[in-house]
């Protein structure tokens, strides 16, 4: 089973730049697509980002031009500027991949990102 593994969160002020990465266990693992989640207390977690292997992105409205996914084989990446405080959330890497006609999820553990002044 491969593992996910979520770092680069942290305490920013607004208007601050972070990137987070994710990496997991196996280096040759390359999913279908990959992506990005948030979650805060009380509300459902929320797709963030997504690529796929043919380069297809997808963005939340609230994000687009600000955040920026990226992958390569065994790892993705968010790059987040101009963060505000409705982006304190847990951020939460997912990995599909897709074998016939079954498709598996993988999660990372999740990364804490709070934006303060």
């Amino acid at each position: 089973q491969v593992q996910l593994v979520e770092s680069g969160g942290g305490l920013v002020q607004p208007g601050g730049s972070l990137r987070l990465s994710c990496v997991a266990s196996e280096d040759s693992f390359n999913p279908y697509y990959w992506a990005w989640y948030r979650q805060v207390p009380g509300k459902e977690r929320e797709q963030v980002a997504r690529v796929t292997t043919v380069g297809y992105f997808e963005y939340l409205d609230s994000v687009q031009g600000r955040f920026t996914i990226s992958r390569n084989v065994g790892k993705t990446f968010l790059q987040m500027e101009g963060l505000q405080f409705e982006d304190t959330a847990v951020y939460y890497c997912n990995a599909v991949t897709v074998s016939g006609t079954t498709a598996t999820d993988y999660w990372g553990q999740g990364t804490q990102v709070t934006v303060s002044a």
